[in-house]
């Protein structure tokens, strides 16, 4: 018994910070992503080890103890800024709500029912689907004359995407940033108020056994987006599947470099993925945002039919100056241009 107590602690502790080591390959990646399953884990564990304690009261049950404790806090650092504490309602505004559906359909999914009633229903301004190949794509032009603005990149690489939306578009490009099959979309909009401002849509690839090895060309792309975002002097917003948690060094990178604030932080972790499977639910359908957006509605939808569930937000747009203080030093300036000739560089066997 103790010494399978022994194992699982070290095991636990060693999860809980193998992502410090700043190698892209896969292996030291994951961990990242289940942080809210391992402290829940460390919290379970935390009662056997002190009814050890009770009759074992050893120097390696006290140096266990401290490894796990130390791992617990440890993760708590990462995951208290999510922690819901809206604990106050968005004051009623006399201003413009504008909304994004954003949902990952997998692209093998064949129930375009459900997510046609999905929109019709919720009426999104904008909505964006990632992993949405040309069946999709023929599937959702129903959806054409009430979205009279859309790009539409049907792939079958599970990298196609597709953005509709009733405000105005002004300027819309499509990016491939790192490899010529990973589409993004910068899109500028002008609202009926006269409201502008910029939305990324992205869906960078995951680093998994059953993708990429590594994590280049994610970070290629996340940072050069970041880094085109950071020269927009207009409100932005960043929308999609970031195959990353919002914790993750990559992520808070992408924050930093950007400019743009985490709409989770203080919205509790809105885990969109596996749709099916609540206990390992993970966030990493993101959003980001200039400071001059303020979110009045940040929620999942109830599932179509794919592995990720649909992201919904409602924001309106502030009188703050969307000014980013985001002054880079030359150090991460550096690293971020690495970062993006690595994935530039990298070539994919997956795809």
């Amino acid at each position: 018994m103790e010494f399978i107590v022994f194992i699982w602690v070290i095991l636990l502790s060693a999860l809980t910070f193998l992502p410090l080591v700043k190698h892209q390959h896969w292996f030291f990646r994951i961990p990242d992503f289940g942080r809210l399953q391992i402290i829940a884990l460390q919290l379970l564990t935390l009662p056997f080890l002190i009814y050890i304690l009770s009759y074992s009261f050893t120097s390696a049950t006290i140096l266990l103890l401290f490894f796990l404790l130390a791992s617990t806090i440890y993760q708590a650092i990462f995951l208290f800024p999510y922690i819901n504490f809206e604990s106050k309602k968005t004051a009623t505004q006399k201003k413009e709500t504008i909304s994004i559906l954003s949902v990952n359909v997998y692209q093998y999914n064949q129930q375009y029912q459900k997510l046609i009633a999905l929109v019709n229903n919720v009426k999104p301004n904008i909505f964006l689907t990632i992993e949405s190949n040309k069946d999709w794509e023929d599937a959702l032009s129903v959806l054409d004359n009430e979205y009279k603005y859309h790009q539409k990149i049907a792939l079958e690489n599970t990298y196609g995407m597709h953005f509709y939306s009733n405000i105005e578009v002004s300027n819309l490009k499509t990016h491939f940033f790192v490899a010529d099959d990973i589409p993004s979309i910068e899109v500028h909009l002008t609202t009926a108020n006269g409201n502008d401002f910029v939305l990324y849509g992205i869906h960078p690839p995951p680093a998994t056994p059953t993708e990429e090895p590594n994590s280049k060309e994610q970070d290629g792309e996340l940072m050069s987006i970041a880094k085109k975002s950071s020269k927009q002097n207009k409100t932005t917003i960043v929308v999609g599947d970031f195959n990353s948690v919002a914790w993750s060094r990559i992520t808070k990178l992408f924050a930093k470099v950007s400019g743009l604030k985490d709409g989770r932080i203080g919205r509790g972790f809105i885990s969109t993925f596996p749709a099916n499977y609540p206990i390992f639910r993970i966030p990493i359908d993101l959003v980001y945002h200039s400071k001059d957006i303020n979110i009045s509605c940040l929620k999942t939808l109830k599932p179509i039919g794919s592995d990720h569930l649909p992201l919904y937000i409602e924001f309106f747009i502030t009188n703050k100056s969307n000014s980013k203080n985001n002054s880079i030093n030359s150090d991460t300036l550096k690293e971020t241009n690495t970062l993006i000739a690595e994935g530039i560089q990298e070539t994919s066997e997956n795809r």
